[in-house]
């Protein structure tokens, strides 16, 4: 497998913010089956790019500068062009504060080079062993991003969505339009929205993250907001696209019938609470059940289409059709 990987144009893409105590070491770890390593400088208060260039002497390094600050995002598909460019055949992206292994290469290329997946990213949920030693809050956070993700990507099969450690064919990552991908913490979960929308194969790598004193830039009162509306402009937007624009099927169906039904059976329910709390009258029997049965029907349409997104997540690799 190693002989076949190494046919293969890797590009490993390292955005660079305010990392200059972990980007050398993570540098000089970088094994033989890497073809170019792109630094990428995101407008670095402590010029991360310069220190690269001055201090590390492996000719595979290119070191990139974004003018201004764009995001990690804005960083990676800086990267991403670049390497496309260049003529790489599969693109990796590991964070330059040394919580990626560099040695778990091989795993995440494997499906790629096989033909198995488009895009391969990690998942450090898979060992519980792991999870003892993840913080409190990004453990809680990312179960619960997670869970979020299934509904605004469409991927119900793949967990941890905000992990950064990603590998994605070439000719899968040229179909995606970077210029609109997120810029900043929600490129990942944004990644995934576009992968569903040209049906690429995505596959979860088991991994373990290494958290040491290093301090992260993700701000998670500033992120938060943007995370929950970007989330639901995905799902919105993802659902129209697959179930309205681009095909109608019994999921389409079942969708709208079951928010008409929830809907009305909810406020058809509530006023008569109210009207029946003013006035201290009871309720009939027909008038629960009018607001009750629209209820349960729609609930279970809603949960028919829920299934029936599950059941059309890509299984089918595109990348050997392009």
């Amino acid at each position: 497998m190693s002989e076949v990987i190494a046919s293969q144009k890797v590009a490993v893409i390292i955005p660079c913010y305010k990392v200059t105590k972990h980007i050398l070491p993570l540098l000089e770890k970088i094994g033989s089956l890497v073809w170019r390593i792109y630094v990428v400088d995101d407008c670095c208060p402590e010029e991360s790019g310069r220190l690269v260039q001055e201090n590390c002497p492996d000719p595979r390094v290119v070191v990139l500068r974004n003018p201004v600050n764009l995001g990690v995002g804005g960083a990676v598909m800086t990267g991403f062009k670049q390497a496309l460019a260049d003529g790489a055949d599969i693109l990796v992206k590991i964070d330059g504060d040394g919580q990626m292994d560099p040695d778990l290469l091989p795993f995440f290329l494997k499906p790629l080079v096989t033909g198995q997946a488009d895009y391969v990213k990690g998942n450090r949920f898979y060992n519980p062993a792991d999870l003892t030693r993840m913080p409190l809050i990004r453990l809680i956070l990312n179960a619960g991003v997670s869970f979020v993700n299934k509904l605004s990507s469409g991927y119900w099969n793949i967990f941890d969505p905000t992990n950064g450690y990603l590998a994605i064919n070439a000719k899968v990552a040229n179909l995606l339009p970077m210029d609109k991908i997120a810029k900043r913490y929600f490129f990942e979960s944004d990644m995934l929205f576009r992968l569903n929308l040209i049906k690429a194969v995505v596959v979860d790598i088991p991994m373990t993250a290494v958290y040491a004193n290093e301090s992260s830039n993700l701000k998670l009162r500033s992120q938060f907001i943007p995370f929950i509306f970007g989330h639901i402009k995905n799902t919105v937007k993802r659902i129209f696209y697959n179930y309205y624009l681009r095909d109608l099927t019994a999921g389409s169906v079942e969708l709208l019938l079951g928010l008409f039904l929830f809907s009305f059976g909810f406020i058809f329910g509530l006023a008569k609470w109210i009207e029946g709390a003013e006035t201290a009258a009871t309720a009939s029997s027909g008038t629960v059940m009018l607001a009750a049965l629209p209820v349960i029907l729609g609930l279970q349409f809603l949960l028919s289409f829920v299934n029936n997104d599950i059941a059309s997540v890509p299984y089918e690799p595109i990348q050997g059709k392009i």
